[in-house]
């Protein structure tokens, strides 16, 4: 089975919950309504249809492969790059100024989705590009500017980010590869980088390293960290490409999922030093880097819908495929396909539940993002940037740790066959495993949401956003129904419970830290839950005052959420206990080292 985009979903998410009318009366974003947004998804559909996603099969049969320094990509993906160069792809997001489309990110979340969807492995190569424009586009003088941003669009180059070493992993402070000065302004880079998503291919004819180093009189720790651009050529003044610079792979990974995608560990100076050139200021490194890390959490929580999509649609396929047995209910004297069944019923409701939650909740979250750059007042893109910012760790962490479940559902419903490997639903479960860790894990994702999201301001934006999910809880109250009637019910529950879980967190975060992380993972399950879980009522609301229009689809919409509403908000009420119980903090940390 391939890959259809579901592009009516994302159309009715874009314009009715992510306000893409709003986004297409911003400064620049004038030509970006909706005849251009449904132009711009169904080509990227096509190509990710017709040309990606068949070698995603491949890609995982036959990944990239290392020889004497040399990665070649799986059979098919150069040329396929090359396509998805030449169409634009690389530049949906970016600036007309530097040759790239600059269409909204609401646009350009869909394009991501249907990438991911298509090939995962294939996707993670622009991904990392896309951080690497961004953080020279933030931080870059602008000589580099001209010369990398409109090779790196034109998907003339493609860029990584390299931060993780032998002995940093997550503890950034404990880089050691150092970069030391020369008279020309330029820096000789030594040292080891590990875990590089496409670091060495074939796919492009130069790549740009993007480097955490320390310079030699640098301050310990993360304040000590310098960013460097250095390319796999040599890039002379006037933009050609000159000497191999001295950075190597020496090997690649041999990994769970993504196979397809060459994880490399680069070798920096082994022959004299990798030239290198500094961006921005010395020791100022690890704030430009998040500013790439920032962009690409947000492009992994998309790789999360992606692949919950993918496994879902397989999963469909195949229960609609499948007879087995005959229904409980007596309906038939004969075997039916699996479909029919009631447990496979509720397997196929909570993959298509999740994936449409968490879909809509990226989609918003990057319409914020769009306001936050475009709007005319300062104060508005100040409030919309600090509801962005909460919402990118949800999105990245919530987004992540269910496709995990949903692939495993798709999986189950295959029953044995999901087991075996030729059938494929095997191939999106592994994908899916790598997701909640890399650009941050799980834990790293809610540690930022309790520190930097939550505390530092006291609970605010989680406030804000509170008081729109009671607006949501009063309109569901006009409303006749069962379906309505359970969305509000516990959509009021799960608000009751997140509201309680920030004040838990704001009020004992300094008197009792550990009681207050523990329950970080939790928290942020908790607020993608209901998060997510008010961008599902607010589709019910919608969808009701659509329905006449196409019975079908928006009966769907309204169905989708009632599971929602009463299969998986539930859950927030039982991680508010799990957070918020002094009880049920103290018994994390009840087990003593040696008792592990």
């Amino acid at each position: 089975m391939s890959y259809t985009a579901p592009i009516r979903d994302m159309m009715f998410v874009m314009r009715e919950l992510a306000g893409l009318d709003d986004v297409a009366e911003l400064p620049g974003f004038e030509e970006a309504g909706l005849e251009t947004a449904q132009a711009v998804i169904e080509e990227s559909a096509k190509l990710c249809g017709e040309v990606l996603a068949p070698l995603n099969v491949e890609g995982d049969r036959n990944p990239s492969s290392w020889k004497d320094g040399v990665v070649t990509a799986t059979p098919g993906f150069a040329d396929a790059f090359r396509q998805f160069a030449a169409g634009g792809w690389q530049g949906v997001q970016h600036p007309v100024e530097y040759e790239g489309q600059g269409l909204p990110k609401l646009i350009a979340a869909a394009c991501i989705e249907m990438l991911n969807a298509s090939n995962l492995s294939f996707a993670l190569c622009p991904l990392l590009t896309d951080g690497a424009i961004e953080a020279l586009l933030t931080a870059g003088s602008e000589a580099q500017k001209r010369t990398y941003v409109p090779k790196l669009i034109s998907g003339e180059w493609t860029g990584t980010m390299n931060l993780t070493e032998p002995q940093a992993g997550s503890d950034l402070a404990l880089v050691r590869t150092r970069a030391e000065p020369q008279g020309d302004g330029s820096y000789r880079v030594f040292g080891t980088k590990i875990f590089i998503t496409w670091g060495e291919h074939d796919m492009a004819e130069n790549i740009v390293h993007l480097v955490l180093a320390r310079t030699p009189d640098a301050p310990e720790g993360v304040k000590g960290i310098s960013l460097f651009i250095v390319p796999k050529f040599v890039v002379n003044e006037d933009g050609s490409l000159g000497e191999r610079n001295d950075v190597h792979c020496v090997s690649i990974e041999h990994k769970l999922g993504i196979k397809a995608s060459p994880t490399a560990v680069l070798q920096f100076g082994d022959h004299g030093g990798a030239i290198g050139h500094l961006i921005g200021e010395e020791n100022r490194g690890l704030e430009y880097m998040f500013i790439m890390m920032n962009a690409a959490r947000f492009a992994v929580g998309m790789q999360g819908v992606a692949v919950s999509d993918r496994a879902y649609q397989k999963a469909v396929a195949y229960a609609k495929e499948r007879v087995q047995s005959r229904p409980v209910d007596g309906s038939a004297k004969q075997a039916v396909s699996i479909i029919h069944h009631a447990d496979v019923r509720r397997m196929l409701a909570t993959m298509r539940a999740l994936t449409e939650a968490s879909r809509a909740l990226a989609y918003v979250a990057a319409s914020h993002c769009d306001f936050a750059h475009r709007h005319p007042d300062d104060a508005k893109r100040a409030e919309h940037q600090a509801i962005y910012e909460y919402l990118v760790p949800i999105v990245k962490g919530w987004s992540t740790e269910l496709s995990i479940d949903v692939a495993s559902l798709g999986v189950q419903v295959h029953g044995g066959m999901g087991f075996i490997e030729e059938t494929g639903a095997a191939q999106y479960y592994r994908d899916a495993r790598i997701l909640p860790i890399y650009e941050g894990t799980t834990a790293i994702q809610a540690n930022d949401l309790i520190g930097r999201k939550t505390v530092r301001d006291g609970g605010a934006v989680a406030q804000a956003l509170l008081a729109e999910i009671a607006q949501t809880v009063e309109a569901l109250k006009q409303h006749d129904g069962a379906a309505f009637a359970s969305m509000h019910k516990h959509l009021s529950h799960g608000h009751d419970a997140l509201q309680s879980v920030v004040q838990f967190v704001v009020q004992n975060v300094k008197r009792d830290p550990n009681a207050v992380f523990a329950g970080s993972v939790p928290y942020l399950k908790l607020a993608g839950i209901v998060l997510g879980g008010w961008q599902m009522a607010r589709a019910m609301l919608v969808a009701q005052a659509k329905r006449e229009d196409d019975p079908s689809f928006y009966g769907a919409k309204i169905a989708t959420a009632q599971f929602y509403a009463e299969h998986v908000l539930p859950q927030a009420v039982a991680l508010e206990a799990s957070i918020v119980s002094a009880k049920g903090a103290d018994g994390v940390l009840a087990l003593s080292e040696d008792q592990f």
